[in-house]
C-alpha cells in the first residue's frame, strides 16, 4: 500500500474555476467573447502598425511587441481553459504543464521589459524631446524588443530545468485553470525550498528593475511635465502617459501579488483573481487603453473604415 500511496505522478487534472454545472455555461460564454476580443483587438493592433508608415516609431515599436505578448498569453491560456468547462477528461501530462508554464513565463517577462522600455520611450520624449531621434533610434528599440523576448526565454528556462528536480506522488489535482509553477510547488513529493529561492530572487530581481525604470522613468516625466509653462503642453504630455501607467499598475499590480507575496504555498486560492486579471483581463483592456487615448491611432483607424466604406 504504502508503494502504491507513492506512485509518481505524471499526469494532472486542471481543476478550473466551478464545479457547479449552471455556471459552465456562463462561464464559457464569457471567456470566449473575452478572447475573441483580446484577438481582435490586439492582432488588429498590430497589423494597423505593421501597415501604416506614419505609425512606425520607437512608440508604436514597442506597442506592437505588447499587441504581439498579450495575443501569445491570450492562445497560451485561454483554449485550454474554454475546453475544460466540459470536458470530461481535464487531465494534463507533465511536459504539457511545463510546455503552458514555459510559454506564459516567457510572454509575461517579456511583458515586464516591454512596459519598462515603453517608460524610457515616453522619458526621453518628454524630457528630452530634441534628442529623441537620436537617442531612441530605430535599431536600439529593435534590440530592446528583441532582448525582452530574449530575457523572457532565458528567464524561464531556468525554472523549468529545476521543475525536473521535483517529483509528484500526492494528489494529482491542479487548483487553477492553468498550469502554473506555484500549484507544481504544492503538490511536489520534494521539498521546493530550492526552485522557491530561485523564483523569488530572479523574479523579484526582474520586477524590481523594471517597476524600478518605470518609477524612476515617470518621476522625471512628471517633474518635466509641472514645470512646463503651458497648461496644454502640460495636459497632452500627461495624457500620452496616463494610459500607459493604468496599464503598468493592473499589470504590476496582480504580477507582483502572484509571485512575489509571503506565504505563496499555503494562499492557493488567492492565485486564481490575481492570475484572471494579468494572463486574461489585462491582454484584454491594453489595445483599448493605448488606442482609445492615442489620436493617431484613431486617425488611422478612421483612414482605413472609410476606404472600406
Amino acid at each position: 500500500m504504502a508503494e502504491e500511496n507513492h506512485t509518481i505522478k505524471n499526469e494532472f487534472i486542471l481543476t478550473g474555476f466551478t464545479d457547479y454545472p449552471e455556471l459552465k455555461t456562463f462561464l464559457f460564454v464569457m471567456f470566449f467573447a473575452i478572447y475573441l476580443i483580446t484577438m481582435v483587438g490586439n492582432l488588429g493592433l498590430l497589423i494597423m502598425i505593421s501597415k501604416e508608415r506614419r505609425l512606425h516609431t520607437p512608440m508604436y515599436l514597442f506597442l506592437g511587441s505588447l499587441a504581439l505578448v498579450d495575443s501569445c498569453c491570450a492562445c497560451v491560456i485561454t483554449p485550454k481553459m474554454l475546453e475544460n468547462f466540459f470536458s470530461e477528461n481535464r487531465m494534463v501530462s507533465l511536459y504539457e504543464c511545463m510546455a503552458q508554464f514555459y510559454f506564459l513565463c516567457t510572454v509575461e517577462t517579456a511583458d515586464c521589459f516591454l512596459l519598462a522600455a515603453m517608460a524610457y520611450d515616453r522619458y526621453v520624449a518628454i524630457c528630452s524631446p530634441l534628442q529623441y531621434h537620436t537617442r531612441m533610434s530605430k535599431k536600439l528599440c529593435i534590440h530592446m524588443a528583441v532582448g525582452a523576448f530574449i530575457a523572457g526565454n532565458l528567464h524561464c528556462m531556468i525554472h523549468v530545468g529545476l521543475l525536473f528536480r521535483l517529483t509528484f506522488c500526492g494528489s494529482n489535482h491542479i487548483k487553477h485553470f492553468y498550469c502554473d509553477i506555484l500549484p507544481l510547488y504544492r503538490l511536489s513529493c520534494v521539498d521546493p525550498y530550492v526552485n522557491e529561492l530561485v523564483q523569488f530572487v530572479f523574479s523579484g530581481s526582474i520586477q524590481v528593475f523594471t517597476i524600478g525604470s518605470v518609477l524612476i522613468s515617470y518621476l522625471y516625466i512628471l517633474s518635466t511635465i509641472f514645470k512646463m509653462k503651458s497648461k496644454e503642453g502640460r495636459v497632452k504630455a500627461f495624457s500620452t502617459c496616463a494610459s500607459h501607467l493604468v496599464s503598468v499598475s493592473l499589470f504590476y499590480g496582480s504580477l507582483f501579488f502572484m509571485y512575489i507575496r509571503p506565504n505563496l504555498l499555503e494562499e492557493g486560492d488567492k492565485d486564481i483573481p490575481a492570475a484572471i486579471l494579468f494572463t486574461i483581463v489585462v491582454p484584454l483592456l491594453n489595445p483599448f487603453i493605448y488606442s482609445l487615448r492615442n489620436k493617431e491611432v484613431i486617425s488611422v483607424l478612421r483612414k482605413i473604415l472609410k476606404i472600406k466604406s
